[in-house]
């Protein structure tokens, strides 16, 4: 069963780990990868990734991406949105803080995001404005 509008939006709200998935050109499937998001009811779904990184290019070649998010309790739930990269912003040291805060305990973000910035390199940020969106509750199968 799909979900509201307003379901869907808190849902990808949350704190999931998402598939990115983006063209790889032809004769090849989508680059699928697991990555971290920010999102907020209404707004753009943002990520978070190497300037020079496989994933940043594709996504720069594209023009656009989809994310889908997922659980399986306490039911069987999913969103996928998809839309068109409306911007970009430098990838900052706040913008990792509030990613990692997002996703790790709070003992861990410190640590987590002086390890990012020593090992990762530059970050950019991409900016989705979610365009077309699936969803469903399976309901506790």
């Amino acid at each position: 069963m799909p979900l509201s509008r307003v379901e869907r939006e808190q849902f990808l709200a949350e704190p999931h780990i998402a598939a990115l998935a983006v063209d790889a050109g032809a004769g090849r499937g989508p680059l699928t990868l697991p990555i971290w998001y920010a999102y907020e009811p209404g707004g753009e779904v943002t990520v978070l990734t190497g300037v020079d990184s496989r994933k940043a290019r594709l996504i720069k070649a594209a023009g656009r991406f989809s994310l889908m998010v997922e659980r399986i309790e306490p039911t069987i739930r999913y969103v996928s949105v998809e839309g068109p990269v409306v911007g970009t912003t430098e990838g900052t040291r706040e913008v990792l803080h509030g990613l990692a805060v997002r996703y790790l305990p709070a003992e861990k973000v410190d640590g987590y995001v002086a390890y990012a910035l020593a090992d990762h390199g530059e970050q950019i940020v991409f900016h989705m404005r979610p365009e077309r969106w699936y969803s469903s509750d399976l309901g506790a199968l």
